[in-house]
Protein backbone atom coordinates (compact mmCIF):
# COMPACT_ATOMS: atom_id res chain seq x y z
CA UNK A 1 0.00 0.00 0.00
CA UNK A 2 1.07 3.60 -0.89
CA UNK A 3 1.12 6.40 1.95
CA UNK A 4 0.79 9.94 1.82
CA UNK A 5 3.79 12.34 1.92
CA UNK A 6 4.49 14.78 4.59
CA UNK A 7 6.64 17.51 3.36
CA UNK A 8 9.02 19.45 5.64
CA UNK A 9 11.88 21.80 4.74
CA UNK A 10 15.48 21.80 6.00
CA UNK A 11 16.61 21.60 9.80
CA UNK A 12 13.65 20.00 11.53
CA UNK A 13 14.98 19.61 15.19
CA UNK A 14 13.80 17.11 17.91
CA UNK A 15 12.03 20.28 19.56
CA UNK A 16 9.38 20.55 16.76
CA UNK A 17 8.99 17.04 16.90
CA UNK A 18 8.95 16.24 20.71
CA UNK A 19 8.43 19.23 22.07
CA UNK A 20 10.08 20.41 25.11
CA UNK A 21 6.83 21.56 27.48
CA UNK A 22 4.92 18.17 26.65
CA UNK A 23 8.06 16.00 27.83
CA UNK A 24 6.72 15.28 31.27
CA UNK A 25 3.43 13.96 29.92
CA UNK A 26 2.72 10.03 28.82
CA UNK A 27 4.32 9.96 25.34
CA UNK A 28 1.66 9.11 23.17
CA UNK A 29 0.50 12.85 24.35
CA UNK A 30 3.50 13.91 23.26
CA UNK A 31 2.78 12.57 19.38
CA UNK A 32 -0.66 14.82 19.24
CA UNK A 33 2.06 18.15 19.55
CA UNK A 34 4.46 16.54 16.97
CA UNK A 35 5.59 18.75 14.26
CA UNK A 36 2.84 21.09 15.55
CA UNK A 37 4.99 24.32 15.49
CA UNK A 38 5.64 23.78 11.35
CA UNK A 39 2.14 21.76 10.13
CA UNK A 40 -0.39 22.20 12.98
CA UNK A 41 -2.80 19.73 11.31
CA UNK A 42 0.01 16.77 11.43
CA UNK A 43 -0.68 14.91 13.77
CA UNK A 44 -4.04 14.86 13.25
CA UNK A 45 -4.11 14.07 10.33
CA UNK A 46 -1.37 11.58 9.68
CA UNK A 47 -2.24 7.53 9.25
CA UNK A 48 -0.34 4.56 9.74
CA UNK A 49 1.71 4.00 6.33
CA UNK A 50 2.47 7.63 5.68
CA UNK A 51 6.03 8.88 5.27
CA UNK A 52 7.90 11.84 5.68
CA UNK A 53 10.18 13.44 3.50
CA UNK A 54 12.20 16.47 4.36
CA UNK A 55 15.36 18.46 3.82
CA UNK A 56 18.71 18.30 4.92
CA UNK A 57 19.44 17.11 8.38
CA UNK A 58 16.09 15.44 10.07
CA UNK A 59 16.07 15.58 13.25
CA UNK A 60 19.25 17.60 14.62
CA UNK A 61 19.59 18.88 18.25
CA UNK A 62 18.98 16.74 21.78
CA UNK A 63 19.66 13.36 22.35
CA UNK A 64 15.84 12.40 23.00
CA UNK A 65 14.37 9.08 21.83
CA UNK A 66 10.85 10.39 21.87
CA UNK A 67 11.55 12.63 18.66
CA UNK A 68 11.88 9.34 16.93
CA UNK A 69 9.37 7.10 19.02
CA UNK A 70 6.41 9.82 18.23
CA UNK A 71 6.98 9.30 14.19
CA UNK A 72 5.91 5.25 15.40
CA UNK A 73 3.21 6.20 17.23
CA UNK A 74 2.00 7.99 14.81
CA UNK A 75 2.55 4.93 12.44
CA UNK A 76 5.43 6.76 9.99
CA UNK A 77 6.63 4.32 7.47
CA UNK A 78 9.53 5.65 6.75
CA UNK A 79 11.53 8.89 7.03
CA UNK A 80 13.50 10.05 3.58
CA UNK A 81 15.88 12.87 3.57
CA UNK A 82 19.37 14.05 2.04
CA UNK A 83 20.32 14.01 5.81
CA UNK A 84 19.80 13.21 9.28
CA UNK A 85 20.98 13.99 12.78
CA UNK A 86 22.79 11.62 13.69
CA UNK A 87 21.90 10.47 17.57
CA UNK A 88 18.22 11.02 15.58
CA UNK A 89 18.88 8.59 12.76
CA UNK A 90 20.21 6.07 15.57
CA UNK A 91 17.44 6.13 17.45
CA UNK A 92 14.69 6.30 14.11
CA UNK A 93 16.59 3.02 13.75
CA UNK A 94 16.58 1.70 17.38
CA UNK A 95 12.69 1.56 17.01
CA UNK A 96 12.15 0.14 14.06
CA UNK A 97 11.77 3.55 12.19
CA UNK A 98 13.80 3.60 8.58
CA UNK A 99 15.70 6.81 7.61
CA UNK A 100 16.41 7.14 3.77
CA UNK A 101 19.21 9.72 2.92
CA UNK A 102 18.00 10.00 -0.39
CA UNK A 103 19.92 13.43 -2.26
CA UNK A 104 16.99 13.91 -4.76
CA UNK A 105 14.36 13.85 -1.87
CA UNK A 106 13.19 17.42 -2.72
CA UNK A 107 12.08 16.15 -6.00
CA UNK A 108 9.07 14.56 -4.03
CA UNK A 109 6.12 16.79 -3.03
CA UNK A 110 3.60 16.88 -0.51
CA UNK A 111 0.82 14.81 -0.61
CA UNK A 112 2.20 12.42 -3.15
CA UNK A 113 1.76 8.61 -2.94
CA UNK A 114 4.84 6.55 -2.66
CA UNK A 115 6.52 3.13 -1.22
CA UNK A 116 9.85 2.58 -0.59
CA UNK A 117 12.11 -0.65 -0.63
CA UNK A 118 14.57 0.04 1.85
CA UNK A 119 16.91 -3.04 0.44
CA UNK A 120 16.78 -1.65 -3.06
CA UNK A 121 17.25 1.75 -1.91
CA UNK A 122 14.04 2.17 -4.13
CA UNK A 123 11.41 4.83 -3.85
CA UNK A 124 8.26 4.59 -6.38
CA UNK A 125 6.17 7.64 -6.90
CA UNK A 126 3.00 6.14 -7.51
CA UNK A 127 1.43 10.10 -8.16
CA UNK A 128 4.42 10.56 -11.31
CA UNK A 129 4.69 7.19 -11.69
CA UNK A 130 8.46 7.54 -11.71
CA UNK A 131 11.07 5.94 -9.25
CA UNK A 132 13.59 7.41 -7.25
CA UNK A 133 17.13 5.81 -6.18
CA UNK A 134 18.44 6.75 -2.97
CA UNK A 135 20.82 4.91 -0.63
CA UNK A 136 19.81 1.58 0.17
CA UNK A 137 19.74 0.30 4.02
CA UNK A 138 22.16 -2.11 4.84
CA UNK A 139 20.95 -6.06 5.97
CA UNK A 140 21.32 -5.39 9.56
CA UNK A 141 18.92 -1.89 10.29
CA UNK A 142 16.54 -3.63 8.10
CA UNK A 143 16.64 -6.55 10.22
CA UNK A 144 15.80 -4.31 13.21
CA UNK A 145 13.27 -2.69 11.36
CA UNK A 146 11.63 -6.33 10.75
CA UNK A 147 11.70 -7.05 14.62
CA UNK A 148 10.43 -3.60 15.51
CA UNK A 149 13.69 -1.94 16.87
CA UNK A 150 16.54 -2.88 18.38
CA UNK A 151 15.37 -4.59 21.37
CA UNK A 152 12.71 -7.14 19.76
CA UNK A 153 15.69 -7.77 17.71
CA UNK A 154 18.10 -8.71 20.07
CA UNK A 155 15.56 -10.65 21.60
CA UNK A 156 15.06 -12.66 18.71
CA UNK A 157 18.62 -13.10 18.12
CA UNK A 158 20.15 -13.66 21.62
CA UNK A 159 17.19 -15.71 22.23
CA UNK A 160 17.17 -17.06 26.26
CA UNK A 161 20.76 -16.35 26.06
CA UNK A 162 20.35 -12.88 28.88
Amino acid sequence: MAGRVWKFGDGVDTDVLAPGAYMKGPVSDLATHCLEAVRSEFAKEVKEGDYIVAGKNFGIGSSREQAAQVLVILGIKAIIAPSFGGIFYRNAYNLGLPALVCADAASIEDGQNITVETAQGLIRNHTTNLDLKCDAVPDHLNRIVEAGGLIPYLEQTLGGHK
